[in-house]
């Protein structure tokens, strides 16, 4: 290759590399400077809780899945609740300016919840939970059932198993945490393979394809509101390491609600079978496709069903 061309390649990679490198550190700021520019941070004897909130109306506590924090609990109220509800959105433990601390339980973060609530003098909430924000959500009506009026799960997590699907779900569990501990890494891969990370997602190829414009908005949305992920990969770790609630939740006595993909496949549907079954009285709204993005693929049918649930038990 003559030395000249070389030249000219060298110089254009440079410029790529460049480009790159300015579109990255323009996003990642403003990134950073939209997590911390909202958010109000409260002591409690289990660490520091970061919440927002807004709205008017009867009060929910919406919980944040893996990779969110108090920005992922306001997508869930703009997709399914709006301002129609008072709102509550806490960053779990490890998430954005929420304590993360070895040895953080489930049931350390529902109390947690529940000495948020005792500041904004909240007698009694709905619950909404999404995903990995199950298992806390399940674990404050069971510590707390006096608090809750209603719960909704939705591709929540809620028990441990062993079989062969579960052990892939994992491994996607796993590679989600790798790459949530690095900001570059988890913006370059959602830019450049972001079907592909979707699929880590628990979302199958075929539910990618059928997005919509406004469902591929919304899922786009929700990939973009992990970043940055640095202040959030601990709250992963946690996610991927404390203990399921399991056949705990059979003591719960509040009406709850359960909205789950069979072709979910990061929170199997097992989940959904396991908390139908075990907690007396739930209610199962089965979809057979949207995977992990069920919010998003079935968020006209799921938000009515949401809404009634939350409004016909909150004088219970």
């Amino acid at each position: 290759m003559p030395r000249r061309l070389r030249s000219w390649i060298a110089i254009g990679l440079v410029f790529i590399i460049a480009a790159f490198a300015s579109v990255y550190l323009w996003d990642i700021n403003q990134s950073y400077k939209r997590v911390q520019a909202r958010g109000t941070v409260i002591p409690t004897p289990y660490g520091e809780i970061e919440y927002t909130s807004g709205g008017s109306g009867p009060d929910v506590l919406v919980i944040h899945g893996a990779g969110g924090g108090y920005d992922h609990g306001e997508l869930i109220v703009q997709a399914l609740l709006s301002d129609e509800f008072r709102w509550i959105t806490p960053s779990r433990f490890g998430y954005l300016r929420s304590t993360f601390h070895t040895g953080a339980t489930w049931d350390d973060q529902a109390h947690a919840y529940a000495v948020l609530l005792d500041r904004l003098g909240l007698k009694k909430v709905a619950v909404v939970a999404l995903s990995q924000g199950g298992p806390s959500a399940l674990l404050f009506a069971v510590l707390y059932p006096e608090r809750v009026s209603s719960l909704t799960l939705i591709s929540c997590g809620v028990a441990s198993s062993v079989t062969s699907d579960q052990a892939q779900a994992n491994k996607k569990g796993d590679m989600l945490k790798m790459i949530f501990q690095y900001d570059l890494l988890y913006w370059t891969t959602t830019k450049l393979f972001k079907k592909q990370f979707m699929g880590l997602m628990g979302a199958t190829d075929a539910v990618v394809d059928s997005l919509i414009p406004q469902q591929r908005k919304l899922s786009e949305q929700v990939i973009d509101y992990m970043n940055p992920v640095s202040p959030r990969s601990a709250g992963v770790t946690i996610d991927n390491t404390a203990k399921m609630p399991n056949e705990r939740i059979a003591a719960i006595q509040t009406p709850t609600l359960i909205v789950h993909a069979t072709d979910d496949m990061l929170q199997l549907y097992h989940n959904a079978e396991f908390a139908a079954s075990t907690i007396p009285g739930a209610g199962l709204s089965r979809f057979e496709r949207g995977g992990h993005l069920l919010m998003v693929v079935e968020q006209a049918a799921i938000s009515p069903i949401v809404r009634k649930h939350i409004i016909e038990n909150i004088n219970r």
